[in-house]
């Protein structure tokens, strides 16, 4: 009876998780793609009469250090910061999809000679190889989302690869070999659909960790313009207002930073019991 009451307790607690982290993702859709149109309000219109006030009725977040109304910053750093988080999980799924995927499908001296230059590329931080390559270019989106993108497709290729070398060995697999389809067909037409909820998975979880990785390239001053809001530069702008002792303008965007990506990992973490079977039903022991 114990066994079923705590089984029945961690159910529960993962719909409420599941169900908050949902409204959250919700929340912060409807706040990036409806407060800019409907919120006549210039983001960048300066006011130094107002700047550092504290959150009141009329600046719910306060204002930075040139009078900026903070809540509609951190609303458009939160736009752009997601847009480069979808925009480069996205890359970088399909780029360690299509190679992790040809690995496996090949095999022989092809699959060694792609795992080698992935364990290579693995072997140098990721934000040491993304500030190297945001260097080359002029600061802006763009340069971002490549940087982001074309460090973080090796964890999908490894996983994918994985996939596929355990799918290689299915009766379906040898029953479409043995009726005559080519390589190129096996891998498009049974071995990609078959991965694809692994992908759409690392998708998921790349956006969370894209957004952090932009935010750190901005902090650092080499991610986007300092005049473009973006949740790292809000926070890099504030620390001379948090060594002066005024809170907000650092602790707003940080939040707008952790609760989404918080919330984004804990829907993955969901659809990751819903497609391996055997973990939810050990979660649910």
């Amino acid at each position: 009876m114990a066994d079923i009451a705590q089984g029945t307790a961690r159910r529960t607690t993962r719909r409420v998780r599941v169900a908050a982290s949902a409204a959250i993702v919700g929340a912060v859709l409807l706040a990036v793609l409806l407060v800019p149109p409907l919120v006549q309000l210039d983001q960048q219109a300066v006011d130094l009469a107002a700047k550092l006030r504290p959150p009141s009725w009329e600046h719910p977040f306060g204002t930075d250090d040139v009078g900026r109304d903070l809540l509609l910053r951190c609303v458009y750093g939160l736009r752009v910061s997601l847009l480069v988080g979808v925009v480069a999980g996205l890359t970088a799924t399909v780029i360690g999809t299509a190679v992790g995927a040809l690995a496996a499908a090949f095999g022989g001296w092809t699959d060694r000679v792609v795992m080698r230059l992935v364990d290579t590329f693995s072997s140098v931080p990721h934000l040491l190889l993304g500030i190297f390559i945001v260097a080359m270019f002029r600061p802006g989106v763009g340069p971002v989302i490549v940087s982001v993108a074309l460090t973080h497709w090796l964890s999908t290729a490894r996983i994918v690869r994985a996939e596929v070398l355990s799918l290689r060995s299915r009766p379906f697999i040898d029953a479409a070999v043995s009726g005559g389809a080519s390589r190129g067909r096996v891998v498009v037409r049974h071995l990609l659909p078959a991965v694809l909820p692994q992908a759409g998975l690392a998708a998921v979880l790349m956006v969370p960790h894209a957004m952090w990785h932009e935010s750190a390239l901005s902090f650092l001053g080499l991610g986007l313009p300092t005049h473009q809001a973006s949740l790292g530069n809000l926070v890099q702008t504030a620390r001379g207002s948090l060594l002066a002792g005024d809170w907000w303008p650092t602790l707003f965007p940080g939040l707008f930073l952790i609760v989404p990506t918080l919330a984004l990992a804990g829907l993955a973490g969901a659809w990751r019991e819903r497609i391996n079977p055997r973990r939810r039903s050990e979660l649910m022991l």
